[in-house]
């Protein structure tokens, strides 16, 4: 006799469930993880390769790296900046052999407000992958979102047919900018608004579906799915598998070890809560409870522009 369906959700994991709605990415470094949770995508980011680098199994592409840049020449800084590009492609390369799909990798955060050294540096990331015989279809260039950022995502997407994760997002703007410059993909951070809120208001905890966090992304995703544009949006930051329940159905979720783990272990019901065709109905003014309009959310984009964060 068969399983009833309603049996076999039970015994589905919720991260099972979870991929049956929404693209799930691994935000780690770590080979290991990457094969235990078998994720459609990875994406890396300096601190998650810095964290690699330290343990011993990876050594050698560590060693690999280091060969590379003092090869190549150049000042102390060049030397150490190739090293740096090596290292991350060298991770990358081995992410590839792992998932079927697509690793994101990181530009030099502190470039962020120099559009022209971002492209730079991208197109060199993109050559070191073609060079080790991967299309750059299969990777996903980190740019920050600042004004510089995007633009540069433009021109990486126009010009030379790269693709772009744009990352450091924390506000509605900057996911408008990005759509209008038609990059492949943002990453708008949850768990770093929540942070905020916690950190600056009285109030310290959240349930899942009022996440100051979770409501951002949810906004973003209906706005982009609503008025047709073609950028998807890939939930990150988390700090807690609520967060990542609630954006259920979100095009992709890039989502650490550790959650991961936890949804693994987790058997309870996961509902899509995030569709095209929901959003297509979806008041964007709503989406926000009125008091969280307040002079916190302005301050924030304010911070973040200024370069604070």
């Amino acid at each position: 006799m068969s399983e009833s369906p309603e049996k076999r959700r039970r015994m589905e994991s919720a991260l099972d469930q979870l991929k049956k709605f929404t693209v799930v990415v691994a935000d780690t470094g770590d080979f290991n993880a990457i094969e235990e949770y078998k994720p459609q995508d990875a994406t890396t980011n300096p601190s998650l390769i810095l964290a690699a680098a330290k343990m011993s199994a990876y050594q050698q592409l560590v060693d690999q790296a280091i060969k590379f840049g003092i090869a190549n020449g150049g000042t102390e800084e060049e030397q150490l900046i190739n090293t740096v590009d090596k290292l991350f492609v060298n991770f990358g390369l081995e992410i590839l052999k792992k998932i079927p799909g697509r690793v994101s990798t990181e530009v030099d955060a502190r470039l962020s407000f120099d559009k022209d050294a971002m492209v730079t540096r991208a197109r060199r990331l993109i050559s070191l992958y073609e060079e080790a015989g991967i299309s750059k279809d299969r990777v996903l260039i980190k740019l920050s979102s600042t004004w510089e950022g995007i633009q540069a995502g433009r021109e990486l997407e126009e010009k030379y047919g790269i693709h772009c994760n744009m990352t450091l997002l924390f506000s509605f703007a900057q996911a408008v900018a990005c759509a209008e410059a038609r990059v492949t993909l943002i990453s708008p951070f949850v768990g770093r608004i929540l942070d905020w809120y916690k950190e600056n208001t009285d109030r310290k905890s959240y349930e899942p579906h009022e996440d100051p966090g979770v409501l951002s992304v949810t906004k973003i995703y209906n706005y982009y799915k609503k008025f047709g544009y073609q950028t998807v949006v890939m939930g990150a930051s988390f700090r807690n598998i609520g967060e990542v329940k609630a954006l259920a159905g979100c095009d992709l979720l890039t989502i650490s070890p550790g959650l991961l783990g936890e949804l693994s272990k987790d058997h309870s019901a996961i509902s899509c809560a995030l569709t095209p065709q929901s959003a297509k109905e979806f008041d964007i003014l709503a989406c926000y409870p009125k008091q969280t309009k307040d002079k916190c959310v302005i301050t924030y984009q304010r911070i973040f522009f200024l370069g604070v964060l």
